[in-house]
């Protein structure tokens, strides 16, 4: 009952009732009027029931962006388990490389020591088919090495790239990501 007497006070009080030349309950005067159509107006739209309507719209747009927040969260958890199966790999590759190198020097002393057994019975015949074992021993281990040291380079610099984007930067992308599905929506 007080919201009624403070609003009848509240529609008393207007300045054209301190001019005084109209009376303020009288459909002659403007603001009565737009004051009533006013509470007519309200009244439709509680009637139709539009803040529940915006309400709900506004929870549902709620829903949908607090989905979106979780999917980039789960896509975060995928990077960043993918980050950790890339650095396993990479010490796998690490130690495979050492042992290529090591099996590569074990040949590369066998060779030298089938050399040299073989430099005693014809010098000139076997110096030049351990000359031709080393090379292609050799070659053999350096194109492994460097095939090995491709893919590592590959994993590294895949790493790399990971372990730049920090937490700022990855929350930078989701902020962007939210900023622009909020412009996309409106």
């Amino acid at each position: 009952m007080k919201r009624f007497y403070l609003f009848g006070v509240a529609l008393y009080a207007t300045p054209a009732l301190a001019a005084g030349d109209k009376p303020f309950f009288s459909l002659a005067n403007t603001d009565f009027v737009v004051s009533i159509a006013f509470l007519l107006f309200v009244g439709v739209l509680v009637y139709l029931k539009v803040p529940q309507f915006i309400g709900g719209f506004l929870d549902k747009r709620a829903d949908g962006i607090r989905s979106e927040l979780d999917q980039a969260r789960s896509l975060r958890e995928e990077a960043q388990a993918l980050l950790a199966s890339y650095e396993r790999k990479q010490r796998e590759v690490e130690g495979q490389v050492e042992r290529i190198i090591a099996q590569a020097k074990e040949s590369a002393a066998e060779a030298a020591e089938l050399a040299k057994d073989d430099l005693s019975r014809s010098l000139e015949r076997r110096i030049q088919a351990a000359q031709d074992q080393i090379a292609s021993a050799e070659l053999s281990a350096v194109k492994q090495v460097r095939d090995e040291a491709a893919r590592i380079a590959v994993a590294a610099a895949g790493d790399v790239i990971a372990k730049q984007m920090s937490a700022a930067k990855a929350s930078a992308l989701v902020d962007d990501a939210i900023s622009s599905v909020r412009a996309k929506l409106h």
